[in-house]
């Protein structure tokens, strides 16, 4: 049965370090640290740890740390803030734009999506009344 934490399944033939990301909320650095303070090989695989290791890591992560459901609510209501009080990021977040000072001329899709709008040429179409 593969181990579960916070509501995630982690992958079982990954290094436990990899898997660890795939919880919202901890990236490489955050999960060599948790595996050094439990004193967990960070090449062991997911499948390979033992009960007495899984139930550590499952309690370290839930009472420490706050991942996935939590942490994305925080961060919803941190940028419904930001667009309550009208400052500019919280504008930039309503029109769907890069909030970090990033260029828009080009280069904005992550944020906007793959949104291509063709410029025209402005001419009225035949099919249109003058």
């Amino acid at each position: 049965m593969p181990l579960r934490i916070s509501g995630v399944n982690l992958p079982d033939r990954k290094r436990i370090t990899v898997a660890l990301t795939a919880i919202y909320g901890i990236g490489p650095s955050l999960a060599a640290r948790v595996l050094g303070e439990l004193s967990i090989s960070p090449d062991v695989r997911t499948g390979e740890l033992t009960g007495q290791e899984e139930k550590s890591l499952r309690d370290y992560i839930e009472e420490h740390m706050k991942v996935e459901g939590d942490l994305r609510r925080d961060v919803a209501q941190h940028i419904k803030h930001l667009k309550d009080i009208n400052s500019y990021r919280g504008t930039r977040h309503t029109r769907h734009l890069p909030v970090h000072g990033q260029r828009t001329r080009t280069n904005s899709r992550t944020v906007r999506g793959n949104v291509r709008r063709p410029a025209g040429s402005g001419r009225k179409s035949s099919s249109e009344k003058t």
